[in-house]
């Protein structure tokens, strides 16, 4: 029983993103941020579709990642996401487009957009 209800989860979850990358895409001049949730960890990348090739990325399991005093997921999704705005930053990346991958635009994922916000990109 719960693997159905699993499954169908994830069935709905991905035709929201299917129906959300219809009209969201990357550019040179506006990189596509990309989220993805598990239940541990938090990923994010800024993608340029156009070119096909990921410019930044940063994550929760990232070698190079440090959560610092945050303890919670979504405090530690905040980190993700100022982490990532000072390294697009770095790379010359300050308008993007944030693609939240058919997850509800709350806890985590807008921890992980207000942390990038906060950091400097513009969305």
């Amino acid at each position: 029983m719960i693997k159905s209800v699993q499954k169908e989860k994830n069935r709905l979850r991905s035709r929201r993103r299917a129906a959300i990358r219809k009209y969201l895409s990357g550019s040179a001049e506006r990189p596509r941020l990309a989220v993805f949730r598990s239940i541990k960890h938090i990923y994010a990348q800024i993608i340029d579709d156009s070119k096909g090739i990921t410019l930044v990325s940063m994550s929760s399991k990232a070698k190079s990642f440090e959560a610092g005093d945050a303890k919670s997921k979504t405090e530690i999704s905040a980190v993700v996401g100022e982490k990532l705005g000072e390294k697009a930053l770095a790379a010359g990346i300050k308008r993007i487009a944030f693609d939240r991958a058919g997850y509800k635009y709350h806890g985590r994922v807008k921890a992980l957009a207000d942390g990038a916000r906060k950091a400097g990109l513009e969305f």
